[in-house]
């Protein structure tokens, strides 16, 4: 995967992004997430957390298997407001 390609679609995080912030020390998809923005937008890492984990798998040459998932934060879905309002 090239450098400029995209890999988190609502921060707009490239793949070049990511693998700089692996090489400055970030080894856990938390810490790419924290120096990238990569899996803080609208889907919450939903779309782009198993590229990061096999990003991180090539750069640091850890199985994908051993890399821990990003931790999920509620709401996991996206909830309609009408489902958190009181209903009289």
């Amino acid at each position: 995967m090239g450098d400029d390609v995209i890999v988190c679609r609502c921060e707009e995080v490239t793949a070049g992004e990511v693998r700089a912030a692996i090489r400055a020390g970030a080894r856990t998809i938390a810490a790419i997430k924290k120096r990238t923005r990569a899996g803080m937008g609208l889907c919450g890492g939903r779309t782009c957390a198993r590229l990061l984990a096999r990003l991180l798998a090539e750069e640091t040459g850890l199985p994908v298997a051993e890399i821990a998932p990003p931790p999920s934060r509620p709401p996991v879905r996206p909830v309609p407001v009408a489902a958190l309002a009181e209903e009289e």
